[in-house]
């Protein structure tokens, strides 16, 4: 029998309307901040990703799930590289949501020169190929905003702004919420910082992982990500970025701060927050709540650079992510339930088979009139579809016999109280609505 890969789960039941009632909250709050949705493919090509993520990360490195084709595998199996394959060949599953956004922007031009910025929001399934534990799955959900086309400080603070009232809208208790902010510069001071960095990493060589001494040939400020425990507390002692910001990325940080201080949102400034892609310039955000035990629940920042990265014209962009696991889990340990309450259902019961073509035409009104019907297609007994019914939580049963046929009318039985009420046939849709509401 076949199993689910390991990593991944079925969604059904509580659990998918969790994840539908999360989207239903992101779709009513980011619609009133003008943000309509998008979806993108779950495969683009390699470089897509390759372009804003970055070589060092080890999303690229070691997690991103790449796809090939059939008629393609035995060819690659053989010549053991994918040198001969052109860039339409080599494809990856999306292992997040941003630069799959702005490539779709750049291919069909979505903020053309003098428009307004164009403003996303998406609901996906991403994948990447990491050990399975807990909150840390190979197929996970987000639910994320990429705003393009904005480049002041107030899109800035309004996308934290919004992430925050996201969580409190999910149930989060905001006193749990803790959000960390920082700067990371731009192509003006960045570099000077980086190699600042970088001779720090290689003056601490002895202390530091494999990895950490690859990044600092690559792309130094990854050190401060580094899961090694060791690595994290010499970077302790690292220099900051935020001691080698640029007057403009300076101004650009206080003004965001400003106005979050304006709206009453609490941060903690975190000078070693570097986020995990490449992509990111000046502001970075995470927000973790207090103990869950599940790491960050969210985060994001400002990408100014990845437009044209992707092979578009200079446009800045800001966004966030946030997955549906870790957040269901972070509930959880607050005692809150993500899901929302099963949908309430009305059963429609007849007595025999008689009875088949009445059952078919209530149970056709009922549904037509918006209400969640069920009925017998087993040909149970009128008891066993009773029990049916108590499974299926119905609400009401609307119970068919030979007499209510014969009158035209049907039985309406409260299944809490067991209260019965008969009404016409032609009014029945009318009374379990006004009974339902």
């Amino acid at each position: 029998m076949g199993q689910k890969v390991q990593g991944t789960e079925d969604l059904y039941g509580s659990y998918m309307r969790a994840w539908q009632h999360m989207q239903d909250v992101a779709r009513e709050l980011f619609g009133a901040y003008g943000f309509d949705m998008i979806e993108t493919p779950a495969i683009e090509q390699v470089d897509t990703f390759v372009h804003g993520i970055g070589e060092s990360t080890d999303v690229v490195r070691k997690e991103m799930f790449r796809v090939v084709s059939g008629a393609l595998f035995g060819d690659l199996l053989e010549k053991g590289t994918e040198a001969g394959l052109k860039p339409r060949q080599r494809m990856a599953m999306r292992p997040e949501g941003t630069a799959g956004v702005v490539r779709a922007a750049v291919e069909n031009n979505l903020v053309p020169q003098g428009a307004a910025p164009a403003k996303l929001w998406y609901a996906e399934a991403m994948f990447r190929g990491e050990r399975p534990q807990k909150g840390r799955l190979r197929q996970f959900h987000q639910v994320g905003v990429e705003w393009l086309g904005a480049s002041d400080p107030a899109s800035d603070a309004e996308c934290i702004i919004m992430l925050m009232e996201f969580f409190k809208r999910l149930g989060f208790d905001p006193s749990k919420l803790h959000l960390y902010i920082n700067s990371m510069g731009d192509g003006e001071c960045r570099p000077a910082y980086r190699d600042k960095v970088r001779a720090f990493i290689l003056d601490h060589r002895d202390e530091m992982c494999e990895d950490c001494l690859e990044r600092a040939e690559i792309n130094p400020l990854r050190a401060f990500d580094c899961k090694n425990p060791h690595c994290h507390e010499v970077m302790a002692g690292a220099p900051l970025v935020n001691d080698h910001l640029c007057g403009d990325c300076a101004e650009h940080y206080a003004a965001v701060k400003r106005y979050l201080d304006e709206a009453g949102v609490s941060y903690t400034e975190d000078p070693t927050l570097v986020r995990g892609l490449d992509y990111y310039t000046r502001t970075v955000f995470e927000v973790e709540v207090e103990g869950a035990g599940v790491g960050a629940i969210g985060g994001g920042g400002r990408y100014d650079g990845l437009m044209e990265l992707e092979g578009g014209k200079p446009t800045p962009g800001i966004g966030f992510a946030v997955g549906f696991e870790r957040i269901a889990l972070a509930l959880a340990s607050q005692g809150v339930e993500l899901a929302t309450p099963e949908p309430v259902c009305v059963y429609v019961a007849g007595t025999g088979a008689e009875e088949r073509d009445a059952v078919f035409a209530a149970t056709l009104a009922l549904r037509q009139a918006g209400v969640r019907t069920e009925a017998d297609y087993q040909g149970r007994s009128l008891k066993s579809q009773f029990k049916q019914a108590d499974k299926l939580h119905a609400t009401l049963c609307v119970v068919l016999g030979p007499d209510e046929v014969a009158a035209g009318v049907a039985t309406i039985r409260d299944m809490a109280t067991h209260e019965q009420v008969q009404v016409p046939m032609d009014g029945l849709a009318a009374e379990v609505v006004a009974r339902l509401a």
